[in-house]
């Protein structure tokens, strides 16, 4: 899928490092002007919102062999990305249809701004819907919205209703790496909440933090959209290719499970 990507552009880093800043230094100084064009790539991705929910219920309508459901905010949908199919989600849908040659049909609940606040309530009663097929592979990838308004206590609540709810063989995402030594702190934070409710559960952790941390410079030049927030196309494939193990181990068990099935059946 990567080869069929948009060409990536190192500076866009540099501008969505510059655009932030001369955000923040707006807001704190009371500059109307310069905090208004600071905030257009923001608003410019808001746009995408829409777009992105449309084109997910769209594809939602497509029949597979194979059923992936995924929770979680605006990166399973794709904002920042050129288009919805190349969220990290989209990218895995691809490779679930190349590594089984059969088609996926996928439900993307993911809901751009999502906390896990909103996850719990407006998500998860569509995940648990008893009309709904078993998945084969859930995703989740919730937390990120939380830490601009961080509270461990909720946090802590809501995640474990999320992860309460979900299947005993869903892959629960760590918080991405923020880069700023703030909002770090929160995310260590609530990537130790993260890993004990999923432990005490038996869920898998997908390394989400180490993965997008590693890339250090190269992630933040060239994977962050212009907000500073949001991956790219480029980033979002760092995001896949963490997920992308996981969704094959959990490919690979549920075809041998099926095998032993049929054959005792036989």
């Amino acid at each position: 899928m990567s080869e069929h990507m948009p060409p990536v552009h190192p500076f866009r880093g540099l501008v969505a490092l510059g655009t932030v800043v001369l955000g923040t230094v707006a807001r704190r100084l009371g500059w109307q002007q310069a905090a208004e064009f600071a905030n257009r790539p923001v608003m410019a991705l808001s746009d995408q919102q829409p777009v992105t929910a449309d084109w997910w219920r769209a594809r939602r309508k497509t029949p597979g062999d194979v059923f992936i459901i995924a929770l979680g905010d605006s990166t399973a949908q794709g904002i920042g990305a050129s288009r919805p199919g190349y969220s990290y989600v989209g990218q895995v849908v691809d490779r679930m249809e190349a590594y089984t040659a059969a088609p996926v049909h996928v439900t993307n609940l993911a809901v751009s701004g999502a906390t896990t606040t909103l996850c719990a309530r407006d998500q998860l009663p569509r995940l648990v819907n008893p009309l709904t097929k078993d998945p084969e592979v859930v995703t989740v990838a919730i937390g990120a919205n939380d830490i601009a308004q961080w509270d461990p206590v909720v946090f802590h609540r809501n995640l474990s209703e999320i992860l309460d709810a979900v299947p005993d063989h869903a892959l629960v995402a760590e918080l991405p790496c923020f880069f700023t030594p703030r909002a770090q702190r929160r995310v260590r934070t609530a990537n130790r909440i993260l890993h004990t409710l999923a432990a005490a559960r038996g869920l898998t952790v997908v390394p989400l933090h180490a993965a997008t941390r590693a890339r250090g410079i190269r992630g933040i030049l060239t994977e962050f959209a212009v907000d500073g927030f949001h991956p790219t196309d480029s980033g979002y494939t760092v995001w896949a290719d963490t997920f992308w193990p996981y969704v094959r181990a959990r490919i690979d068990a549920t075809t041998r499970a099926r095998s032993s099935a049929e054959e005792h059946a036989g």
